[in-house]
């Protein structure tokens, strides 16, 4: 949940939407990433973005330790 501060100085929280469309395009962004098919995930991340993803979201994506076995 968000914290926002209303007129009265009262901190509320507001509930972040989970609209299908954003994590239908993240879980496909997953799928790119971990198939290595770099080149759909532009289009992943503008539509994301565009039904309301946070910049963490995609972020924590985009950082997956489990991509890089390696290091």
């Amino acid at each position: 949940m968000n914290p926002t501060l209303s007129p009265n100085g009262i901190a509320r929280y507001r509930r972040r939407t989970r609209d299908p469309v954003k994590l239908t395009a993240l879980i496909y962004l997953r799928e790119a990433l971990i198939s290595e098919r770099y080149e759909n995930c532009p289009d992943f991340i503008a539509i994301a973005k565009e039904f309301g993803a946070l910049d963490e979201e995609i972020r924590v994506l985009l950082e997956d330790p489990r991509r890089h076995p390696s290091s």
